[in-house]
């Protein structure tokens, strides 16, 4: 009898290193990859989505925007950050929405990301987490070049070659047509996570969701490739 290693499931992650039910939905997907290995192996790759791509270089204070944004009183918008730091504590993400004063452009920082995957999968993540935090926990600037570069270093990655990516203007088109590409397939709230480029998750599921979902695909994939060496 042959052993035939479990198959590597791909998801892609699409989000916004400015969303903080990304950083949860994260968390929670994480913890449910460390409930299900070894017996099941994953790769993941984070595709940009940007909340406002329209957000100018001086950003805007985070509470008016999201009142004009979703048409909610400042104290909802107050209650919400509660709530999601609550849900941020439980998958061990730290979520401090008094820091997070102002809402930035993302778009740099995605660009970053893409070169980053380049790099290798780890790289890229170490990248996403440093954003996230440095964002939605620290309340830094994530299209600030010098802030990018310095985290950047802090994921391994060399930062010489991090600031010349962000001093052109490459990867944009590519970054763009990523963001284009999941617009197009009906993405438009994230986080949005998909499985072998079939099983979509949306939004900052609990860990048992997630969990649940990648033992159902990986449990069809091995039926599949079972078949296959059957046949």
């Amino acid at each position: 009898m042959t052993y035939s290693p479990p198959p590597t499931l791909r998801i892609d992650f699409v989000s916004d290193v400015s969303c903080p039910w990304c950083a949860v939905g994260l968390g929670a997907l994480q913890a449910a990859l460390a409930r299900v290995a070894p017996d099941i192996t994953a790769e993941l790759h984070f595709q940009p989505f940007e909340l406002n791509p329209h957000m100018p270089a001086e950003g805007q204070d985070t509470i008016e925007h999201l009142t004009q944004k979703y048409g909610i009183s400042a104290e909802q918008a107050r209650a919400n950050g509660q709530a999601i730091r609550e849900r941020g504590a439980a998958v061990g993400f730290t979520y401090d929405p008094e820091r997070r004063s102002r809402v930035w452009n993302t778009f740099d920082a995605h660009r970053l990301l893409h070169w980053a995957e380049l790099q290798g999968p780890a790289q890229q993540l170490a990248l996403k987490q440093a954003l996230l935090k440095a964002y939605l926990t620290d309340g830094e600037n994530p299209s600030d070049h010098d802030v990018l570069v310095r985290l950047a270093g802090e994921a391994g990655l060399n930062t010489a070659q991090a600031r010349e990516v962000l001093a052109s203007d490459e990867y944009a088109q590519a970054t763009r047509q990523r963001e284009q590409e999941f617009l197009d397939a009906g993405i438009h709230s994230v986080p949005a996570i998909i499985l072998n480029r079939q099983h979509l998750i949306s939004g900052g599921q609990p860990v048992e969701v997630f969990e649940r979902a990648l033992r159902q695909v990986a449990g069809a994939a091995n039926t599949s490739a079972a078949s296959v060496q059957s046949a």
